[in-house]
């Protein structure tokens, strides 16, 4: 055995269309981060340190724009 205890975090990934363009969110509340990136994979907003509630009320506003969550094992585009 290794001996590394590894925990997996519970992470969200979001997609959704926004001004024509593909926008994708990857959340994590244990972390209190949120990273979006545009339709090349360019990090265009990195939040840290927010509360698991800041989190969720982000979560809320995605959801506003129509995004779709994924499964983590989900093909990327499968929803399109």
């Amino acid at each position: 055995m290794s001996g590394k205890n590894t925990i997996k975090k519970h992470i969200n990934i979001w997609i959704w269309l926004q001004e024509n363009k593909l926008v994708k969110a990857i959340t994590c509340a244990e972390d209190g981060t949120i990273r979006i990136y545009d339709e090349l994979d360019n990090l265009i907003l990195k939040r840290t340190g927010l509360t698991i509630r800041q989190v969720k009320i982000v979560e809320k506003h995605i959801l506003r724009y129509g995004a779709k969550k994924l499964d983590t094992h989900a093909e990327p585009f499968k929803f399109l």
